[in-house]
């Protein structure tokens, strides 16, 4: 068990976080077969070759904090977090290679080397097996936070702990993380970081290693239904609104920003913004800001209206 101790200093800080390099290191970790999710397989098909990557993420208690580093927050690139692995101190790199349960002898007995070879597969996988993934990836995460969020503003922490995770709990003024690993930390002024991930499931870990900040991960909601194609507009429903509108309506059922469902149905993304601000307009979807984007969800009358319940 973990124990996160909610400090005064940290107590009312409490943020979430997309970690691209998290989604990496867990592609391959899924390759691997360390994590698996059902409704992945038909997607991950093969990764680069990453040997020395490979090796570190074949660890199955732990797998290094600097090559995932925590991030700034929902707007966090794959480029900003692969300029803090490579200024990565080597005698932190060291400190955490040396932790990993895995045979990594054909690494560079240098820590520089060793993490810079290591940041350079890194950026390999991210372009050839995440990149063209990243808007689907990214905008399910955003709907992740989003929801989280609501909750968080509803039931208070104790309420969005709950439903977090099965292995998570809010005890008093401590956060219990129901994991293998015996810690009890102080959540210090930087607060408690949260970051969904895709390929988490149906695991959490917690990042406690100084210096980077106490960070929770978790599996994100919708991920059985990531990588299945979008169902076929109910007919009667298609002759009302017309085709693409009534597709977009059907998609919603998770919030969803304009590029996301532009790459999803082949649309031109102006095509899309036209199609949900009329059914905005209507009543059918409403919408909330999240950084630079906007997520786009059905209301209970589109809801009742694509199930015929009105």
């Amino acid at each position: 068990m973990i124990e996160l101790v909610l400090t005064a200093a940290g107590a009312q800080r409490v943020r979430f976080a997309i970690s691209p390099l998290e989604e990496v290191l867990g592609a391959i970790q899924t390759l691997l077969g360390v994590r698996a999710h059902p409704a992945h397989l038909p997607w991950l098909s093969g990764v680069p070759d990453v040997p020395e990557l490979a090796a570190v993420l074949s660890a199955r208690h732990y797998i290094t904090e600097f090559l995932s580093p925590p991030p700034d927050g929902p707007e966090t690139t794959a480029e900003a977090q692969l300029e803090v692995v490579r200024a990565t101190p080597p005698a932190q790199v060291a400190l955490e290679l040396g932790m990993v349960d895995a045979d990594l002898s054909h690494l560079p007995a240098d820590p520089a080397a060793a993490r810079d070879l290591l940041a350079g597969q890194l950026e390999t996988v991210w372009n050839v097996l995440l990149a063209p993934e990243w808007p689907r990836l990214r905008e399910l995460l955003a709907a992740d936070i989003a929801f989280r969020t609501r909750q968080l503003g509803s039931g208070g922490l104790a309420g969005m702990l709950a439903e977090l995770h099965p292995r998570v709990r809010l005890s008093g003024t401590s956060v219990l993380v129901d994991v293998r690993a015996r810690e009890r930390l102080s959540i210090d002024s930087r607060g408690l970081l949260l970051i969904p991930a895709v390929f988490a499931w149906p695991n959490v870990g917690v990042v406690t290693v100084p210096p980077w900040q106490v960070s929770l991960l978790y599996p994100a909601r919708g991920v059985a239904a990531l990588w299945t194609s979008a169902a076929a507009s109910p007919e009667p429903l298609a002759e009302i609104l017309g085709r693409t509108r009534a597709l977009l309506l059907t998609t919603l059922d998770r919030p969803a920003a304009t590029t996301e469902l532009a790459h999803r149905h082949d649309l031109a993304p102006a095509t899309v913004s036209a199609h949900l601000t009329a059914l905005r307009g209507a009543g059918l979807l409403a919408s909330e800001r999240r950084g630079h984007r906007v997520l786009y969800r059905r209301t209970e009358l589109g809801d009742a209206l694509l199930t015929g319940k009105l």
